[in-house]
């Protein structure tokens, strides 16, 4: 559809679009040091605004260069099921039944666990949620982990090297901690159908490596952490506190959400389900918190905009992948992964005829294990910064804190995936 100059073109805007990811918190300060422009400056550094802005400057550039039906074309030839799925996810799992509900779980059993009750709270929140992403997706586990670990970690008074160390567990914890199963991490739904790759096999090749590495970096991330915690429901007026919410209730929350899960791949049947969602919380409004609607809405500008953005990277990553022997698959798939989306890469790989099943391992594997790099790395990743940016300086995550934050998480993951 397109001649080189334009991919070129995609390129270059692309690589513009990750050095603003990485120029974020720089806008953000410049906004307090010119305040006549503050506006422009603050939108410029949100991060999840970003791919959303650039996609938009790509597709002007293409009505401009090869017409506006062909750029039109290109924009809805791409699919957007996935951030529509995130969209709806999150604020189905932020609502306040549902959340509250885990929260209530997750601190009866931090308070029969041998540990202090903030302790454990946290690493529940660190490696028990992650875990549970294999059931109800990522991007849920993202949400209701990102929302839990706010008050106890994620707050002015704990330095800001062990903020960022448990962002980049978090974000490494849930990128692996979604391989259990064969539908709840995107890079390995790139791959399941084409490759036969079953819940079965995902947990006997990858699941159980995985949850150990989670179970790893929990442990330091809150053996470090432990002068700084604080529990997480009383004395917070951030989440919601109270959980007498009627059974009734948190039971259709909670069938909403499984539904929408189960028709992850279906946005008519769970936009259905998703307005249903919104009818309940009117009809029952004293049972509910104000929904993340801006959040959501903002993460889902951001993975479409990668979508749109990252559907003209194929012509460069493609070959890449496919000329890599098994090893240097893995690690140049960990660092691809830090620049481009994690199931982009994988689904690149399914294209390549005839790639053996060790390769298939090796680029899987380093895909999840570098899906805490970056904000881009996984889906998931944007929906954490949304959520968790006020607990930064300038309210703003960083990517350089960020990828220094999870470099120990990520080296944990690939060590588990490449020798046990």
């Amino acid at each position: 559809m397109f001649d080189l100059p334009i991919e070129w073109i995609a390129a270059s805007i692309f690589a513009l679009a990750l050095a603003h990811t990485f120029a974020a918190k720089q806008f953000e300060r410049l906004s307090h040091r010119f305040p006549r422009h503050s506006g422009l400056f603050h939108l410029l550094g949100e991060v999840e605004v970003v791919f959303g802005f650039w996609a938009i400057v790509l597709i002007v550039l293409m009505a401009l260069s090869s017409g506006g039906s062909s750029a039109l074309q290109y924009a809805e030839s791409r699919n957007y099921t996935e951030p529509l799925f995130v969209f709806v996810v999150m604020v189905i799992a932020a609502s306040k039944p549902v959340l509250a509900t885990v929260m209530l779980l997750v601190n009866a059993i931090a308070r029969w666990a041998p540990l202090p009750t903030p302790l454990a709270s946290a690493w529940l929140g660190l490696a028990a949620v992650p875990l549970l992403g294999s059931l109800v997706t990522e991007p849920a586990a993202m949400t209701i982990a990102a929302l839990m670990l706010a008050p106890q970690i994620f707050r002015s008074h704990v330095p800001e090297s062990l903020k960022y160390l448990a962002l980049g567990v978090l974000f490494v914890n849930v990128s692996i901690g979604g391989t259990l199963t064969s539908y709840a991490a995107p890079p390995v739904l790139m791959v399941a159908t084409t490759w036969q790759w079953d819940s079965a096999f995902m947990f006997a090749t990858f699941g159980w490596k995985a949850a150990l590495a989670v179970l790893v970096n929990a442990s330091v991330a809150t053996f470090l952490l432990r002068n700084h915690l604080r529990p997480s429901l009383p004395g917070n007026e951030d989440l919601p506190t109270d959980v007498r919410v009627p059974l009734s209730v948190v039971a259709v929350h909670l069938l909403l959400l499984a539904g929408v899960v189960l028709f992850a791949h279906h946005p008519v049947i769970f936009l259905g389900l998703f307005l249903m969602f919104l009818g309940f919380t009117q009809a029952y409004d004293k049972h509910q918190s104000p929904l993340i609607l801006k959040e959501a809405l903002l993460v889902g500008f951001f993975l479409a905009g990668l979508v749109v953005l990252g559907g003209m990277q194929q012509w460069w990553l493609q070959p890449i992948v496919s000329s890599l022997k098994p090893l240097e698959l893995f690690i140049g798939a960990v660092g691809l992964t830090a620049i481009t989306d994690n199931a982009a890469l994988t689904y690149l790989g399914s294209l390549i005829a005839g790639i053996s099943d060790e390769s298939k391992y090796m680029l899987v594997a380093g895909a999840v294990a570098g899906g805490g790099l970056t904000v881009i790395a996984n889906a998931p990743n944007p929906a954490g910064v949304a959520l968790l940016k006020r607990g930064f300086a300038d309210e703003t995550v960083s990517a350089v804190g960020l990828l220094l934050g999870a470099l120990g998480p990520t080296a944990v993951a690939v060590a588990a995936f490449m020798f046990l």
